[in-house]
């Protein structure tokens, strides 16, 4: 009598055999999803991937500098040090009269701090060779974590614009308590100022010039320490001078002396206490239509805004959730009854709709794909899946949360996608173990047996498969520029994921088939004996073939009568070929017949999008802001919009997109912004970027008729970048690069499709020139450089300390 041989079995095999009956098998699907479940608790929260791009803005002031001097002693010397730094991407200057600045960007990926020291030691090691007259670079490093995730809007009808900025300079200080908060910025109001406005008259009388009163006054207002003595055996510190803290210190300043009489500040000017003169206005509006649906008022009010940002790595959720508990705190005490605060950005509600969205998704999917299976395989088969999903997912989102990655949309995205493909090997695995349960009774083994040669017989093609999908995706991780990282946890997840699944097939899911999947190891039916089967399963099936009646199931049959005729008849045959082929060439030509739109990523659909306002140079702050309310004013009317802010001379709070665009930097009198909020998504049938093509041609309309250069800009739905179409104009002699750009530039504005076209060129601003003549200075004993001063003065006014 032969022995029977002990079955040999590959990798898969002892994997499943090793597992199939252990205690440690339950003990990791339950540590597994508690693991998930930490990680989804515990990894941060945000809207967009994190992306580490070393960015750093590099200032330098020339006063009195033309803008081709700034270009020539600045720009053009420091451009050629800054390309010798290891890293550095790419360059980009801005000459303007009186200063230069230059975005330095590293490649992306690269750390952050190295290149920032670079960057430093850099410039610091060629402080010798500044200029006469230009000041030491001031760098400012940019970050993705600069961006504020929530701004506080604080508006009242009833306060000045001084008061309602001491008010919210009080929240801003409580809010910089909050834990993890990393920069805080007030934007618009005005700064309590003491202001003297000298008389020309009563200077004359007194022999005094402005420049005497300036100096009187700078002198004044400080305090130094003289140094220390010794006395009766104690060091005693002597301090001199005082500050100003008050007009009344001011108004009582001596500044000068007229026949024995010293002369005080208020014998000559006139000290006053209030807000400074308006640089800047901060509007806030509410939506027209909501206005009236919630019986509130409508117009604008005076507003400050208060931005936050968050330390790099931190929920965005948690911490914007501890402003605004703080934030409430505060009213009725620090923040009186008559100013209203309104939450005009919080990503960190977005973040968490966003993640909550995309992970009942994710469910939705697991659901979707557990009743496919329950439906192709059974519900038994189907069950066993759902235990092998869970798993893989639970593991994949704690790779996730070891690997540094935050939730969001596009790690979500990652998992959702996977779900397709993860589910792959389990099936193999549940279908084939399936098959070996419903084998004849004389070729059937012992249930765990059984199982272990199932998974053992498609074990390496279930390898070969994985490792297959892997080597198609991963690539992806290693795609260059913003997109690179961008994208890149698509690979990184669904590359964890399948071999998480395919571990999982070999060792979860083999365990729970042999539970759940035992009661189908049992006798063969009596053969002859059938087995009613529904009128649809009878159409689609037919009758049974006798080679295959008793082994096969419905869905076998299905396959069996659909693949047959394919392979035995070559007219059906070839017919099927022309069919695909024909509607693989139609799928093609729907690209050039323009029946659909290719893009890299699909339209988000925010809350909010922002409007910039850019009026020639040299415009005053009042017109540029009047030609922004009569912008607001129809966006105001817009049935989605809740609330909208105006602001004139000042950069609203930026978000990724205008980190790039470098939007923070809009402080001229001659530039706007709206930044607009919408209602919730859930609150209105269109799209926001429909609502922004809806409003466009309007919008444009309002704007030619004031002389505005309009953008609308949307957040992308990806890495953002300067705009869509770029045309950068290279050549040697100024006046020919402007005249090939202006030749672009009409080319764009005349092209269908392209809209918000601009360029980062100036207008030419009417400038008068006062040059000293200083043969007369010197005979009316005039100093030219107090000349000056007093021109400045006179035009600007100086600041003459701090009280």
């Amino acid at each position: 009598m032969l022995k029977e041989q002990p079955m040999r079995v590959g990798m898969a095999g002892r994997l499943a055999a090793a597992f199939i009956n252990s205690k440690l098998t339950p003990l990791i699907i339950i540590a597994s999803l508690a693991l998930g479940a930490f990680a989804v608790l515990k990894t941060p929260r945000e809207e967009e991937p994190q992306i580490i791009v070393p960015m750093a803005d590099v200032f330098v002031q020339m006063p009195g500098a033309t803008a081709k001097e700034v270009e020539r002693r600045i720009i053009a010397p420091m451009e050629k040090l800054l390309w010798e730094i290891p890293g550095v991407e790419y360059l980009y200057s801005t000459a303007s009269p009186g200063m230069g600045m230059t975005v330095v960007r590293f490649y992306v990926g690269q750390d952050q701090e190295d290149a920032f020291v670079r960057l430093r030691e850099k410039l610091q090691s060629h402080y010798d060779i500044i200029p006469p007259g230009a000041s030491l670079p001031i760098i400012k490093p940019r970050s993705i974590d600069d961006v504020p995730i929530l701004a506080i809007t604080l508006h009242s009808r009833t306060l000045s614009p001084a008061a309602l900025r001491q008010v919210a300079a009080r929240v801003e200080d409580a809010v910089k308590q909050v834990d993890n908060v990393s920069e805080t910025m007030l934007i618009g109001g005005q700064r309590k100022e003491v202001r003297i406005t000298l008389d020309r008259e009563r200077l004359a009388g007194y022999g005094l010039s402005p420049d005497a009163v300036l100096q009187a006054l700078g002198g004044t207002n400080q305090r130094a320490q003289a140094g220390r003595f010794a006395r009766e055996n104690a060091e005693i510190a002597v301090r001199t001078g005082e500050t100003l803290r008050s007009a009344r210190d001011v108004e009582q300043v001596i500044v000068g002396s007229a026949n024995g009489r010293p002369i005080a500040v208020r014998d000559v000017a006139r000290v006053t206490e209030e807000g400074e003169e308006p640089a800047n206005y901060v509007l806030f509006g509410r939506g027209r239509t909501l206005a009236e649906k919630e019986s509130a008022e409508t117009g604008l009010e005076s507003a400050v805004t208060i931005s936050v940002a968050k330390r790099q790595g931190k929920n965005a959720i948690d911490i914007a959730h501890a402003v605004l508990a703080k934030v409430e705190t505060l009213k009725g005490t620090i923040i009186p009854a008559d100013v209203e605060v309104s939450i005009t950005r919080n990503y960190g509600e977005t973040a968490n709709e966003k993640s909550g969205e995309l992970l009942f998704h994710m469910m939705i999917a697991v659901i979707s794909v557990t009743l496919l299976i329950a439906i192709a395989l059974g519900r038994k088969e189907s069950l066993v899946v759902l235990v092998a999903i869970p798993v893989t997912l639970a593991l994949t989102l704690l790779v996730f949360y070891l690997y540094g990655y935050t939730l969001n949309r596009i790690t979500l995205f990652a998992l959702i996608f996977s779900i397709g493909i993860l589910v792959d090997d389990a099936i193999v695995v549940v279908e084939n173990i399936v098959r070996h349960y419903r084998f004849p009774l004389h070729e059937r083994k012992p249930p765990i047996e059984a199982a272990i040669h199932a998974v053992d017989e498609v074990g390496n093609p279930t390898i070969l498969a994985t490792f297959t999908v892997i080597a198609a995706i991963l690539p992806m991780a290693f795609v260059g520029g913003l997109m690179g990282p961008y994208m890149r946890p698509i690979p990184v997840g669904a590359s964890a994921a399948m071999i998480f699944s395919l571990l999982v097939a070999f060792i979860v899911t083999p365990w729970a088939a042999y539970r759940l999947l035992k009661s189908d190891w049992q006798v063969a039916e009596h053969p002859g004996q059938e087995v009613k089967q529904p009128l649809w399963k009878r159409i689609l099936i037919g009758s049974p073939s006798h080679a295959h009646s008793d082994s096969d199931d419905w869905m076998t049959r299905i396959y069996r009568r659909i693949m047959t005729p394919l392979l035995e008849r070559p007219l059906v045959r070839w017919s099927f070929f022309a069919l695909v082929g024909a509607m693989l060439l139609g799928a093609f030509a729907l690209v050039p017949l323009r029946a659909v739109t290719v893009k890299m990523l699909p339209f988000d659909n925010k809350n909010e999008f922002q409007v910039i306002v850019d009026m020639p140079t040299g415009t005053t702050l009042e017109q540029t802001a009047a030609a922004t309310r009569a912008l607001a004013d129809y966006v105001a009317g817009i049935p989605e919009v809740e609330n909208y802010q105006i602001y004139v001379g000042t950069a609203s709070p930026y978000n990724f997109n205008g980190l790039v665009r470098h939007y923070f930097l809009r402080s001229q009198p001659h530039q706007a912004d709206i930044q607009v909020n919408l209602v919730g998504k859930h609150e209105r049938s269109a799209q926001s970027h429909d609502i922004v093509k809806r409003i466009r041609p309007e919008m444009e309309r309002i704007a030619r008729d004031w002389g505005v250069r309009l953008k609308i800009a949307e957040v992308p739905p990806g890495p953002p970048v300067l705009q869509t179409l770029v045309a950068e104009v290279y050549g040697p002699d100024a006046e020919q690069r402007l005249q090939v750009a202006r030749q672009v530039r009409q080319v764009f504005e005349t092209t269908e499709g392209v809209t918000d076209v601009d360029w980062y060129v100036e207008d030419e601003q009417p400038t008068w020139k006062l040059a000293v003549d200083a043969e007369k200075a010197a005979l009316r004993g005039v100093d030219v450089a107090a000349a000056n001063r007093v021109l400045t003065l006179a035009l600007s006014g100086m600041q003459a300390g701090l009280a």
